[in-house]
């Protein structure tokens, strides 16, 4: 079904309510952050919404009224506090303890949002956060480091909910939702953590008597759940989970914005994938000389791709090669990466020689293989000795690059490798989680390479028998 009209670009509460004029259109709460914010400005210039009420989204916005949701719920938050001036801020992120997230209310792809790691950073952006949140006060989290960050997407009628796709993200928590790989179904949860997720969603859904889409983010570690966002409209994500799922969910999501039950939807219903969907994203770089790949709350993609297959390896190594990041099956891998990370490095590398691949290294990173008997090459530091990696990467000598950065002057100093490495077409990792997915790629690869079928082929094989008949009307719709 077809909106009589389209809104192209964002308006002006006024301008939108007076071209609404006397036809009383009702308008729907679905929508990216932009929209929800001038929704609420359109209701309060007299416009009926339909879908969950401007008061939900404005409970899951607001963050003041999102903790007071979550601590009535009962349900588990990273230690948190709201500034109002920076002299707040200041006291709130030592009474935390850093890293801390910081963030204004109510932006759109993670704008001005930054892991703070001391006072001084903090100072530096506290205005900028201020400004983007329109003086409203600014949220400082505790930043769960080393944790699984994992996406929901679900749908209500107000009473019922069913789950679209639960996401858990390649990279680890702190990089923005729209930035980060992720693969549906999870592949590392137990089902423990996925029922409790599930659990979770289903409470904040009846809660916030969401009639429509819901997304929420989540952070998992050492088996707690602690929830980090909610947004009672449609995500990003909900194309990738239809696409994947066979289930034309921002559809069925239409249905019950206009009264339409779930239950009286029959395509409806939860689906269990028995293959690996994987989501990345298309980071734009190439275009930018000069500018920093490192990966970080606010989101810098401009594009979404997705690789499919039984095989979670080759689901990413599909999904790499179609965002434009081949992954090598021979050649050369330059690998750094904090002190921290060290050891968990080593199998990988291990892996990495075994497939026959040549390792170089930094001086610490290869001090630390070398010991565990990996044959790994020291490369000086750049300015301390030729060739240096920059030099490496521009005679075309490397094939891959891990690099994992370890604070301000880390991240500063390994800078030029990542901007060499785009300008000369190297792929490069950044995180470690993201260097396991790849080396499960590279390691797929080479055992069977990858084939290939249509989605239409993977979709059908979830359902059989009598209801056959009526997903395959439903796919023919969805893919038409």
């Amino acid at each position: 079904t077809a909106a009589p009209r389209l809104r192209a670009t964002p308006r002006a509460a006024r301008q939108s309510a007076e071209r609404l004029g006397e036809r009383r259109t009702e308008l729907p709460s679905a929508s990216k952050a932009q929209a929800v914010a001038l929704c609420m400005e359109l209701f309060d210039a007299g416009a009926p919404i339909i879908g969950t009420s401007v008061d939900s989204l404005e409970r899951a916005g607001d963050r003041g009224e999102f903790f007071r949701m979550i601590n009535k719920l009962g349900l588990r938050q990273p230690h948190n506090g709201m500034a109002k001036s920076q002299e707040e801020a200041c006291v709130i992120a030592e009474s935390i303890g850093y890293p801390v997230l910081m963030r204004p209310s109510f932006v759109l792809g993670g704008r001005a949002m930054h892991i703070v790691h001391d006072q001084e950073e903090l100072l530096s952006f506290i205005e900028e956060a201020q400004s983007v949140g329109e003086n409203r006060p600014v949220l400082i989290d505790k930043f769960i480091s080393d944790a699984i960050e994992v996406d929901v997407d679900a749908v209500s009628d107000g009473k019922d909910t069913l789950i679209c796709g639960i996401m858990e993200h390649i990279e680890e928590a702190g990089i923005h939702s729209g930035d980060s790989a992720c693969v549906l179904p999870p592949h590392t949860l137990s089902d423990t953590i996925l029922a409790e997720i599930r659990r979770v969603t289903i409470a904040v859904a009846q809660e916030l008597k969401v009639v429509g889409l819901l997304n929420i983010q989540y952070a998992i570690k050492e088996d707690l759940v602690y929830i980090l966002e909610v947004n009672p409209r449609a995500s990003r994500t909900v194309p990738f989970v239809s696409k994947a799922s066979g289930t034309p969910w921002a559809k069925i999501a239409a249905q019950v914005m206009v009264g339409v039950k779930l239950a009286d939807i029959p395509e409806a219903r939860e689906r269990v994938l028995d293959y690996f969907a994987v989501k990345e994203s298309v980071l734009p770089f190439n275009k930018f000389p000069g500018a920093d790949t490192v990966l970080g709350p606010e989101m810098k993609s401009t594009g979404e791709v997705m690789g499919i297959d039984k095989n979670f390896g080759l689901a990413f190594a599909k999904s790499q090669e179609a965002a434009g990041n081949i992954l090598p099956r021979s050649g050369t891998v330059f690998i750094s990466v904090k002190n921290s990370m060290r050891r968990n490095i080593i199998f990988m590398v291990k892996k990495i020689a075994d497939m026959g691949f040549k390792i170089c290294a930094s001086e610490g990173t290869s001090k630390v293989l070398r010991s565990n008997g990996v044959n790994a090459k020291t490369i000086p530091k750049i300015g301390e000795g030729k060739p240096d990696i920059i030099d490496l990467i521009k005679a075309g000598e490397i094939d891959l690059i891990i690099n994992v950065p370890a604070g301000k002057k880390s991240l500063i100093d390994s800078k030029p490798i990542r901007s060499a490495a785009v300008v000369q077409g190297v792929t490069y990792i950044t995180t470690l989680e993201g260097a396991q997915a790849a080396i499960s790629g590279m390691d797929s690869l080479e055992e069977t390479g990858f084939s290939v079928k249509t989605i239409q082929e993977y979709a059908g094989c979830l359902t059989g028998g009598a209801d056959k008949k009526n997903t395959v009307d439903v796919r023919k719709t969805l893919w038409s």
